[in-house]
């Protein structure tokens, strides 16, 4: 038999290792670019110099990010290393220069402004971003199963650094009202579909065949529309989209009269402000944030203003 595409092998090996499907689309997108760099060569033809020059290429002259250059080295790696079988050994190449973008800092007030502005799903999306420090997919990819309300917590699971983790749900009675609401609505919802099977992962699908019909199991904000998976081409139903909750977030800050760019990280950070302003320890917050490195924690915080608070300039008129 002939031997199969580079791309569909590719992309079998990503699905080995049970990457998410959003990597599944960076790499191959990675892999198309760097084949079209060099005129459309066999990357088996190709090795060390051609990666160097390509990623060389990114930076000096498409003037990329940082991040947007480690992963295209991410991805011409895993192609060669886990599809080609080849070593690469060392790559030198000119690398992109990497930012560094401190979060605004959002006061209390502030994000009660925001949080006041929204309705719907956005509305309870924006207070676990604040109110328990998820990241924006963390709070959509969460099933009715992962809430514990009687004791306000949360079961984040499906997590960035693939750590599950718990951390609070809001206990402010505004809130829970209308989470009791929404929990409602995307009941009967289900009752109405019983037979249309959820998103799940590939493992826990063969694990548990009947979990992606069962109620627990159900995204905590389901999409109202269906969708065909693109792995098995299955008719699902998946969680919102981020761009829609991103897109009322951005609204709610214009609403609330506010000039600062303050996006869903935002929100994220200013729970990480909120703890440290209470006086929690960074380990504890490292923790409850999913931080796999404490680093991390400690450049949200960059954000805070307690020097400013501390120091006073020479033309201040605070005591």
């Amino acid at each position: 038999m002939p031997e199969n595409k580079l791309a569909d092998r590719l992309r079998d090996a990503i699905r080995l290792h049970g990457y998410s499907i959003r990597t599944e689309k960076a790499y191959l997108y990675g892999y198309e670019r760097f084949v079209r760099f060099p005129k459309l060569r066999h990357p088996a033809t190709m090795g060390a110099p051609e990666i160097e020059a390509f990623l060389t290429h990114l930076a000096a002259h498409e003037h990329v990010s940082a991040s947007t250059q480690n992963q295209a080295l991410s991805t011409l790696l895993f192609l060669y290393q886990e599809v080609l079988g080849i070593p690469l050994g060392d790559v030198h190449a000119l690398r992109a220069k990497k930012s560094t973008y401190v979060q605004p800092y959002l006061n209390h007030d502030e994000c009660l402004r925001i949080l006041a502005k929204p309705d719907g799903a956005p509305y309870l999306v924006a207070c676990l971003l604040s109110g328990s420090g998820l990241r924006l997919l963390e709070a959509l990819r969460l099933r009715i199963q992962d809430l514990d309300v009687e004791n306000a917590l949360i079961a984040v699971r499906d997590t960035k650094s693939n750590r599950d983790r718990m951390t609070f749900l809001p206990d402010e009675e505004r809130f829970l009202q209308r989470l009791r609401a929404h929990l409602e609505g995307v009941r009967r919802l289900y009752e109405v579909h019983l037979d249309v099977p959820v998103s799940m992962p590939p493992a826990l699908a063969r694990k548990y065949p009947g979990a992606a019909t069962s109620c627990g199991w159900q995204y905590l904000f389901p999409s109202p529309d269906l969708s065909v998976d693109t792995r098995t081409l299955v008719v699902k139903r998946h969680h919102l989209p981020p761009s829609g909750v991103q897109k009322a977030l951005t609204t709610a800050v214009q609403s609330a009269g506010m000039t600062k760019r303050a996006t869903a990280h935002t929100l994220r950070a200013a729970f990480a402000h909120r703890l440290k302003e209470a006086g929690d320890q960074l380990d504890d917050i490292q923790k409850l944030m999913g931080h796999a490195d404490i680093r991390t924690t400690q450049h949200y915080l960059e954000g805070q203003v307690p020097a400013y608070k501390r120091l006073r300039g020479p033309l201040s008129s605070r005591p």
